[in-house]
């Protein structure tokens, strides 16, 4: 172990142990005598009130005060470390190889009763999520160092699946999770604008040398909910979808992350929304697709006619693919 490592176990052993002995904490470490004093001068160096007693029933033993200050993990606490950490590595957190040390680290210093408690609770929690892109992991921990360090970054990045690549310099504001993908909230200096990008579209990244500063009220999570949500401040401009159908795919609708924000009124059957033109024209008609004959749209009308529209474009594609 590291020199770091060896040191917080001899702080673990100090506090489930008592006190021990330079000999003790040797052996248990599995280390040189002459090491563990070294790692003793270092702590209380540090300023690690370790007590040391000579004689007989002598060695070495923590301040009392010590023992309960928030460095060591009671057992709430280490259980809710242990469950964070797999909702982390489903999300494909970029540090995961940290993560696990940190846990491990965590699972070698707990004494005989917590690390059974934890094995206990540990299997209590499973989570899935779609499968991460752990490829992007150097990406990802490229746009976290630029974010904390405040450096622009110069990125090739394809906007859909069909568009061309373009450079783009951009002063990333921070990294954003959402339904199974990772994006960059930035300011994008070829739109003079604040936008997000999805980190899978970028082809390319390099550090620039500039640095920039976020503006202090600046909040990722908000900005990013802000655009995915109606804009209830300015319902003027929203309008409104009823539709009908089978109240499994009613429920099934509402409890949708959009659609459960942009609920206005429903009955067993029928349901009323509040949604802005754009997701209604571009978003809506291909996720209603999804429920088949099992809804149908009332209003309003062109998103009936987008529907039949994007119904037909899909026919004619899969005929032309028969036939070719």
């Amino acid at each position: 172990m590291s020199k770091a490592d060896n040191m917080l176990a001899i702080l673990w052993l100090l506090k489930t142990k008592k006190r021990m002995t330079a000999k003790q904490l040797a052996n248990e470490l599995e280390i040189h005598i002459r090491s563990v004093y070294r790692y003793i001068d270092s702590l209380c160096a540090s300023g690690v009130p370790i007590i040391a007693d000579s004689g007989h029933n002598g060695g070495y033993s923590l301040l009392h005060d010590l023992t309960k200050a928030p460095l060591f993990f009671d057992i709430e606490e280490q259980k809710a470390l242990v469950h964070a950490s797999k909702f982390a590595e489903e999300a494909g957190y970029p540090y995961g190889d940290a993560l696990n040390r940190a846990v491990s680290k965590l699972k070698r210093y707990t004494n005989p009763n917590q690390s059974e408690e934890i094995d206990r609770h540990e299997k209590g929690i499973d989570v899935i999520s779609p499968k991460p892109d752990f490829s992007l992991n150097s990406f990802l921990q490229d746009l976290e160092i630029s974010v904390a360090d405040g450096k622009t970054l110069t990125i090739v990045y394809q906007k859909g699946y069909q568009a061309s690549l373009k450079e783009r310099r951009v002063d990333p504001y921070g990294l954003t999770y959402w339904n199974g993908k990772w994006y960059i909230i930035a300011y994008c200096h070829l739109r003079r604008n604040i936008r997000s990008f999805r980190v899978d579209r970028i082809q390319s990244l390099s550090t620039t040398d500039a640095i920039f500063k976020k503006p202090e009220s600046f909040s990722s999570r908000q900005f990013f909910l802000q655009n995915l949500l109606p804009d209830w401040e300015n319902q003027n401009q929203l309008l409104t979808i009823c539709i009908q159908g089978a109240p499994h795919a009613i429920n099934d609708l509402c409890d949708h992350w959009l659609f459960g924000h942009a609920l206005v009124e429903r009955s067993k059957d029928r349901v009323y929304f509040k949604l802005d033109e754009s997701a209604i024209s571009t978003y809506v008609p291909n996720f209603l697709l999804l429920y088949g004959t099992a809804v149908e749209v009332l209003e309003p009308t062109f998103l009936k006619e987008k529907l039949v529209d994007t119904v037909s474009k899909l026919l004619h594609h899969h005929q032309k693919s028969e036939l070719d």
